[in-house]
């Protein structure tokens, strides 16, 4: 695919920059999701591993780190405070010792009741239609998994 370059002396401009406009979006979402976050005693990467949990309970520590694009330094540290908090439980796979295994437990079920409502939150604080939404999320997906590739393989 060819690429198009922007004029020189605009190049560097900070407006031009894709990746400012991804990281000051990313930022405002965060910041909208936390007072929404606070009311669930969560942050928002645990709240990005409970919605893991919510789709997948009993689930490896390494997919999760796979699914969030987390290592496991990063991983471990929210999983203990969320085991803490009495919403999941570490324990060590029977099948394959070396492996953790993280499942929900009672307090972490229930909540998802209480976060049920806030992706419908996220969309009206945007202004823009789902289905908006819905293709700007296909599109940077999309472009995450082709500047994982091109990491890959070195391009």
């Amino acid at each position: 695919m060819p690429h198009k370059q922007a004029p020189p002396a605009d190049m560097l401009a900070l407006d031009n920059q894709f990746c400012f406009a991804l990281y000051s979006a990313s930022h405002a979402v965060t910041r909208t999701y936390k007072p929404l976050l606070n009311r669930l005693g969560l942050t928002y990467p645990q709240y990005l591993v409970m919605l893991v949990l919510w789709e997948q309970d009993g689930i490896l520590v390494k997919d999760i780190g796979a699914r969030l694009f987390l290592d496991s330094g990063t991983l471990t540290p929210l999983l203990k405070r969320l085991e803490a908090n009495g919403l999941l439980e570490r324990r060590r796979d029977p099948r394959d010792e070396r492996q953790v295994r993280i499942s929900l437990m009672v307090a972490g079920r229930a909540l998802r009741e209480l976060a049920i409502e806030i992706p419908r939150q996220l969309l009206c604080a945007s202004g823009k239609e789902a289905v908006t939404l819905g293709r700007l999320r296909t599109e940077l997906s999309a472009v995450r998994d082709d500047m994982l590739r091109a990491m890959e393989g070195g391009e």
